[in-house]
């Protein structure tokens, strides 16, 4: 007995797909909804996607990752402009492990604020703060500080060549 299967065209009716198969050789009509295998198909399709998703590669251009040597450094730098009334400056060391420096900014109140800080990967970053002199506010403010801008006269600095007509 040879069993051929037929699949007839479905019926599309509101979302609801009847699929039938009819087996010859045999008096029996099997009718299989698609609607009660849905759930099963959309669990077979998650798995597949899960299981692509893990046949992946993590990298998936293959290159290797160096990691850099760590290297030590310093500097300095420090900027005190009587005219504008700025005063600041920061210095800086590392061994390639931890980082250790300050920095001071003279504040508007007329103190001078210097953080001294210490930054590893163990311990974060701690920073101590101090600060020298006295606050001053004054009782009478005056008028704002204020710069005139200079003049700008611009004047070519090139001749321009001689044109004849």
């Amino acid at each position: 007995m040879s069993i051929q299967t037929r699949v007839w065209r479905p019926l599309v009716r509101r979302s609801h797909v009847r699929l039938t198969i009819k087996v010859w050789g045999t008096s029996s009509l099997a009718s299989l909804h698609l609607q009660q295998l849905n759930m099963f198909n959309k669990g077979v399709l998650v798995l597949a996607m899960v299981g692509v998703a893990l046949a992946a590669p993590s990298d998936p251009y293959h290159q290797p990752s160096y990691k850099e040597e760590a290297k030590p450094y310093q500097f300095a730098y420090g900027v005190k402009d009587e005219y504008a009334g700025t005063d600041f400056g920061q210095s800086e060391e590392s061994d390639g492990k931890a980082v250790k420096g300050s920095y001071t900014v003279q504040l508007p109140d007329g103190r001078k604020q210097t953080v001294n800080y210490v930054a590893d990967h163990y311990n974060g970053y701690q920073a101590e703060v101090s600060y020298y002199g006295e606050a001053q506010y004054p009782h009478e403010y005056g008028p704002p500080v204020t710069f005139k801008p200079q003049a700008y006269h611009p004047q070519p600095s090139y001749k321009p060549q001689p044109t004849y007509h």
